[in-house]
């Protein structure tokens, strides 16, 4: 078994070197077969070059991306259509939910061999929003019931930042994709619901904080109207393949 993990990466250059060492100690003690992904969402700080420069004796790692800025969606998509592990996971750079999550990940997909989609879920942990101000807790539950209803399914947390696919899955899902924002995440929900894809659900817990990239206000609004507008894209390129076929 093959694994690929994703990482994509805005202006991460005052964390990229420990993050790329993390990742790489964790999972070459851990999985023969592997491949780690920096998917570069064109930075401008340079920290590219820390990946390539550890890739010289590393060559499981590799750097992948492109020279304008677009979005962390499309760099989660660049980095998964470009893995080829039988297993692909994408989490955040900052090393939010810790190493261990990834061989959760796996074994998750071990153990429930009729998913080819997982799902982290903050709300499914007792702890899962441990560090939290009671603010930002609430704030952010609500978000992820009011953008829940608006893209039509019911998983309890999927902005979560770190979710896993089956190889297939991966590729087929991410294909079809096309928005480069925060709100890709529910494109990839919606679009593995509509190709009939079976998801899971991870508890995890946020083990590393910083600040947030995401503008709660200008962004929440952004993002509720790109959900709207992606669940009817799904549904169209549905009935398009379902008449083709």
């Amino acid at each position: 078994m093959k694994l690929s993990v994703i990482i994509p990466m805005y202006n991460e250059s005052s964390i990229i070197e420990n993050s790329v060492k993390a990742f790489d100690e964790y999972l070459s003690a851990n999985f023969d077969d592997y491949e780690l992904i920096f998917s570069n969402d064109g930075s401008t700080d340079n920290c590219g070059q820390p990946v390539l420069d550890y890739a010289k004796d590393h060559p499981n790692v590799k750097l992948a991306g492109y020279e304008k800025n677009r979005g962390k969606g499309c760099a989660v998509r660049t980095g998964m259509l470009e893995s080829t592990g039988d297993i692909a996971l994408f989490t955040d750079c900052d090393i939010a939910f810790g190493v261990d999550i990834i061989g959760k990940v796996v074994k998750y997909f071990e153990e429930n061999p009729d998913k080819q989609m997982v799902v982290g879920s903050r709300n499914l942990s007792k702890d899962g929003y441990e560090g939290y101000t009671f603010i930002r807790k609430l704030a952010s539950k609500i978000y992820i019931k009011v953008l829940g209803v608006l893209g039509g399914f019911r998983l309890s947390d999927s902005q979560c930042g770190i979710k896993g696919f089956t190889k297939e899955a991966a590729h087929e899902i991410f294909s079809r994709c096309e928005t480069d924002g925060f709100a890709f995440d529910f494109e990839a929900i919606m679009t593995a619901s509509a190709l009939g894809y079976k998801i899971g659900e991870l508890p995890v817990k946020i083990i590393n904080h910083r600040e947030s990239k995401v503008h709660v206000f200008s962004d929440s609004f952004k993002m509720m109207a790109d959900v709207v507008k992606i669940r009817r894209r799904v549904r169209k390129k549905q009935k398009t393949e379902k008449a083709a076929s």
